[in-house]
């Protein structure tokens, strides 16, 4: 699959992506998972905004800007199936966990359930919560390849465990997709597991919009989701979507930070939650918000240029789970969970490397700084970067599938790799 016809205006791939995007010729971008990248039509938009702002500044923050803010709202909301009441707009996912997390009231005995795939930052912010409140968390910890189901189970016997123990587990949280290892997460059953139980949700979307279909979210009504625009949805960097459904919209008392929307208990009280809700961030802070006026533009691009969501969703993920195995094959090793639809429903593939503890006679300790080693020899000697984890005593890579991708660049990840092991095995790491 060097590239495929979507259409009789795209084709996706090496041309693609020297049309559309802006990497260096030199740079192999296969990590398009942490920060995604923009096409140039939504560079030159963003770009054009930045100019009206300089050029009559008080016009464009004090009026130009809502208007602009609202139509990003309405379309983002239409990808969630909700309303455009239900959302509003953050810098990224780690600012909106912080802002729900901050907002909720929790009392003595009140656990948070998390498992162990939490991204670092939310981890993080967890420990942070538990130094100013009385609320303890409970990890759950799995291990891949697993079956749905049994993460399910996991999930309502550590339920089970903390009401044992005169405890209330009072908030759940999770992801649609996880970091790593890249798999899909049963975000929609673990929803309706909570509601069951009389537990809040609180989903950690980071690789949600432009990754998968979210557009049931609305339907599925999670207590609380965020979820980054800039990591596949294709909006410059510095945009996150907020939802929260209406019947939760009275929990929020503040942005993170407290700007000029917040009132004060007694004057909110008087007001329409929604309404407060939509005020709390249309000014948190002077900053440059060009990336959240730059959704309907990055939707343009989707859809004119690709072809529709569904279009790109189908081929980065065929591009992903067959480059995967591509590469599988020329370092004789295997992917990740094989043909299972918690891998082939999202957009990337995880890939042993030929290299194990016991060749370079070290412990999980020093397994750990050797896979660091590896990753960060990446950048630095091989123009890409590539995601490299020691995970459950075996050395991984977590590609990612895009559209300006083809098979030649998961054959040049493979044999990098396999460079890489091999200098590993030299111990240039030690």
């Amino acid at each position: 699959m060097d590239a495929q016809g979507l259409n009789d205006n795209t084709i996706f791939g090496a041309e693609f992506r020297c049309k559309h995007f802006l990497f260096s010729e030199k740079y192999w971008p296969l990590n398009h998972g942490s920060f995604g990248t923009i096409p140039r039509m939504v560079q030159e938009y963003q770009q054009q905004l930045q100019l009206e702002t300089e050029a009559r500044p008080d016009t464009f923050f004090r009026y130009t800007h809502k208007d602009l803010l609202n139509k990003s709202r309405l379309a983002v909301a239409t990808l969630l199936g909700a309303d455009a009441a239900e959302v509003v707009l953050v810098p990224n996912a780690t600012t909106g966990v912080n802002t729900i997390l901050r907002n909720l009231t929790f009392g003595q005995g009140d656990v948070i359930l998390y498992f162990n795939t939490i991204y670092g930052a939310c981890a993080k912010s967890l420990q942070s919560l538990s130094e100013v409140c009385s609320v303890s968390s409970h990890q759950i910890n799995i291990t891949y390849p697993i079956q749905d189901d049994e993460i399910l189970c996991h999930f309502r016997h550590a339920a089970e465990e903390v009401k044992a123990q005169g405890k209330q587990p009072k908030l759940a949280m999770f992801e649609t997709v996880l970091t790593f290892p890249g798999a899909l997460f049963p975000w929609e059953s673990l929803v309706a597991i909570c509601k069951e139980l009389g537990i809040m949700s609180l989903i950690d979307g980071a690789h949600g919009l432009g990754h998968i279909d979210l557009t049931n979210l609305g339907n599925v009504k999670p207590d609380f989701m965020v979820s980054n625009c800039y990591k596949w949805l294709m909006v410059p960097r510095g945009c996150a979507v907020l939802y929260v459904p209406f019947q939760n919209q009275k929990l929020i008392s503040s942005s993170i930070p407290t700007s000029w929307g917040y009132e004060s208990r007694d004057d909110r009280a008087k007001m329409d939650p929604q309404v407060y809700f939509s005020r709390l961030f249309e000014k948190v802070a002077t900053t440059d918000t060009t990336p959240y006026l730059c959704i309907p533009q990055a939707l343009k691009f989707r859809s004119e240029i690709c072809g529709g969501e569904t279009q790109i969703l189908k081929y980065c993920q065929n591009i992903v789970h067959q480059g995967g195995e591509e590469m599988a094959k020329i370092m004789d090793t295997e992917v990740l969970g094989g043909s299972s639809s918690t891998f082939q429903r999202c957009c990337f593939a995880n890939v042993r490397l030929p290299l194990t503890l016991k060749e370079l006679a070290a412990d999980e300790s020093c397994g750990q700084t050797v896979a660091r080693w590896m990753q960060e020899l990446t950048p630095v000697e091989y123009e890409t970067y590539l995601p490299i984890r020691l995970y459950d005593g075996q050395f991984w890579c977590r590609i990612s599938g895009q559209i300006y991708l083809t098979m030649s660049d998961f054959e040049w990840a493979a044999k990098t790799l396999l460079d890489l092991c091999k200098r590993a095995k030299e111990r240039e790491w030690a």
